[in-house]
């Protein structure tokens, strides 16, 4: 244990650092061991860890000289930020500032921040094609992390920029599963037109960033952008159709209709599916599902992580 590199895990009992963390532990020959990195080490999601041979360290990613105390003596630091949390765009901005002065502080050596594009480098904050959010955002928990790419550079630390997709997840805690409407008839409703959109298995993420880490420096200062499958709206229904063994039909609706649903983030996610249908060749030609495969040889395509995780969808 003593000659493996320390990856510290900000977000380790979460979907993507978990994911990471259960990568490393289950690596019986990896040259890596995992500091998962949590708010709540009493947690049973920590607990888990700690039982799978992680060290399971407190940390408060709001303070620098916690994160600086949770990197020291590490090798690689994964750092992601979640923003359902609090839904505010500064904050996960202030947050990002704080990992890259504390990874620049304690020398780490590679890090990798979970991230994703800036949309307002296609679609300025004048372009009323998408209504402009609390006046300085297209779609704040995109462009707040986008915009913070530079500051891990600014700083000197050794990056790889994971540009990350829909979590298939979504379908299980967001409430983006089939609906059953009036007619009693089951639908999925996307503003997504025909585009295809990615999206991958959040656990697969994890993989994807143990892949970067096992490459090494041939990764640094890269941006790989990843997924593990390319759905439109009437794939999903086509899988969850053959999955609960009923009919569910895919409800097009527009970005202005999904934008006045209410629910918090509404507005937020409306114009990030519109980002995925208008700018579907920029947004998705990034995304070659290859890639991940190629850093996970095991990534599950859509169809394979629902047939696991079809009970987990709450379905009226």
């Amino acid at each position: 244990m003593a000659d493996k590199k320390i990856i510290a895990v900000v977000g380790a009992t979460g979907a993507q650092g978990g994911g990471l963390v259960r990568a490393i532990t289950s690596d019986p020959n990896s040259e890596f061991t995992a500091r998962a990195l949590t708010r709540d080490p009493s947690s049973d999601a920590s607990k888990a860890l700690a039982a799978l041979g992680a060290e399971v360290v407190a940390v408060d990613i709001d303070d620098e000289a916690s994160l600086e105390s949770a990197f020291e003596g590490a090798y690689g630091a994964f750092c992601v930020t979640f923003f359902w949390a609090h839904f505010n765009p500064e904050l996960e901005r202030e947050e990002a500032a704080n990992m890259a002065s504390a990874a620049k502080a304690t020398g780490i050596k590679h890090l990798i921040w979970s991230t994703l594009e800036d949309t307002r480098e296609l679609v300025p904050l004048d372009d009323d094609r998408m209504p402009t959010l609390n006046e300085k955002w297209k779609v704040p928990h995109f462009d707040s992390k986008g915009s913070a790419n530079h500051l891990f550079t600014d700083a000197g630390v050794p990056t790889t920029f994971l540009n990350t997709a829909f979590y298939w997840e979504n379908f299980i805690y967001f409430g983006m599963g089939p609906q059953r409407g009036e007619d009693g008839k089951l639908s999925v409703t996307f503003p997504l037109g025909d585009a295809k959109m990615p999206g991958m298995a959040a656990e697969d993420i994890g993989k994807a960033a143990y892949g970067i880490f096992k490459g090494g420096d041939a990764f640094i200062g890269e941006t790989v952008s990843i997924s593990g499958d390319h759905l439109g709206g009437a794939d999903f229904a086509a899988a969850f159709s053959k999955a609960v063994g009923e009919e569910v039909s895919y409800n097009s609706v527009s970005p202005e209709a999904y934008r006045g649903f209410g629910f918090p983030g509404a507005e937020d996610l409306g114009n990030m599916f519109q980002y995925k249908r208008d700018f579907e060749d920029e947004y998705r030609g990034k995304r070659d599902f290859s890639q991940v495969r190629k850093l996970n040889p095991g990534a599950q395509t859509f169809e394979e992580w629902l047939d696991e995780n079809i009970s987990r969808i709450p379905i009226p």
